[in-house]
């Protein structure tokens, strides 16, 4: 499918997680549409890391 695109952002830290989505989200162009956002949490001893998998896609500049 042409103009799907994903960003996965990940971070161990769970303020630094919020802010790296905040920023990619805020950085899509206005022509780019949110599909979907998969989250997950994974484990390793004390450290936990944070995931969103982020699907967008491109479309047409609405014009009225």
């Amino acid at each position: 499918m042409q103009g799907v695109y994903v960003k996965l952002i990940v971070a161990a830290d769970p303020d630094v997680f919020q802010e790296r989505l905040n920023r990619f989200i805020e950085g899509l162009p206005e022509e780019a549409i949110l599909v979907d956002i998969k989250f997950s949490t994974s484990s390793s001893g004390s450290q936990t890391t944070y995931a969103a998998l982020v699907q967008y896609k491109t479309v047409e500049e609405w014009k009225e």
